[in-house]
């Protein structure tokens, strides 16, 4: 027990202005309900069993009850979550007869291994008799314990990322560090590459437009700084792939490619300048995006200016930063804050 007055070090996130959990010590949770819901929709949604006698698929999610969150303690991440689910599924004989049934899924917990979890199959009141109630009770079922494997998978491996962030030392403790290559040696092995944002033609000139954002996250200019160049944190506020070499001139891959571009410009701290663009832009164009970090006493002003943006994309492109940048930022690392 340390002396009067003198001061515990495990408690140092109490002499920090952005109340980062130094060390993991303290006791975090991230509320995972929404995510875990919209991810088992779009699972269960998918499944579908065929044979000759005809197909089956879920085409409702009627009723979805429950929550989940993951709790980090001294770096140990601690899963909950229980679901009461129940689903509609149609049955299309091969002669065209369509049937309605139901599943439900009413222990979905972390209490139950996959294989105990209980999946109940019926037909719809009054529904007579049909093969079809075979093959759901039997592919169709399987097909869902999969689907339910997988978003148990998912939540323990995707949506955890960034959820053990800093050491004392500012370092990242979850995954082992992606090597970053040196803009010397990508100059040396991808020439190519390395000249095609310079070399491409759009071809066409298009109007483009400017836009300006600002926002207050409740963290220091340091650790705002690093989410934005860290692959893991980017990783986890977007909830999805992303690929980022930090260093000037380097490149970076978002949202499962829907974003790409190259750092032109690093200031640890105050400023970030990349080439961006959507996928969906025209070929070659890329607007021009200046990220600016203002301290504000235990608060940090994020100024964003945007050049060269396609005149039809602007209010896209002006919501795509707002939604999945600043407010994932805000509800993935807690760093919520009044807005402008």
């Amino acid at each position: 027990m340390a002396k009067w007055g003198e001061g515990d070090p495990r408690w140092i996130v109490e002499q920090r202005a952005d109340a980062t959990n130094v060390n993991n010590w303290h006791w975090t949770e991230r509320d995972a309900s929404n995510w875990s819901s919209e991810k088992l929709k779009s699972l269960l949604l998918a499944i579908r069993a065929e044979n000759a006698e005809g197909t089956c698929e879920v085409t409702e999610v009627s009723k979805l009850d429950g929550e989940a969150s993951i709790n980090n303690r001294k770096g140990k991440l601690i899963f909950f979550y229980e679901w009461n689910i129940k689903l509609t599924w149609t049955g299309t004989s091969n002669t065209g007869v369509k049937y309605k049934g139901y599943v439900e899924i009413p222990n979905l917990s972390d209490e139950n291994d996959v294989d105990e979890i209980e999946i109940s199959v019926s037909l719809a009141k009054d529904e007579p008799d049909t093969n079809l109630l075979a093959l759901m009770k039997h592919e169709g079922v399987n097909q869902i314990s999969s689907a339910l494997e997988t978003y148990i998978s998912t939540l323990k491996t995707e949506f955890t990322q960034g959820m053990i962030l800093p050491t004392v030392n500012g370092e990242q403790s979850e995954l082992p560090p992606q090597p970053v290559r040196k803009a010397e040696e990508r100059k040396t092995t991808e020439p190519v590459a390395g000249n095609a944002l310079k070399s491409k033609s759009i071809g066409v000139k298009i109007p483009t437009c400017k836009i300006n954002l600002k926002d207050v996250f409740l963290t220091s200019p340091d650790e705002l700084y690093r989410v934005f160049i860290t692959q893991e944190m980017v990783q986890a506020f977007t909830h999805s792939p992303a690929f980022l070499e930090a260093d000037k001139g380097g490149k970076f891959q978002l949202l499962d490619g829907s974003v790409t571009g190259e750092f032109t410009e690093l200031v640890p701290e105050k400023q970030i300048a990349m080439k961006w663009r959507f996928k969906t832009w025209p070929e070659g164009h890329f607007a021009t995006i200046t990220l600016t970090f203002i301290d504000k006493a235990g608060e940090t002003e994020i100024r964003l200016e945007g050049r060269g943006i396609p005149a039809n994309e602007e209010e896209r492109t002006r919501e795509g930063w707002q939604r999945y940048y600043f407010e994932g930022i805000k509800q993935t690392f807690g760093y919520g804050a009044r807005l402008f």
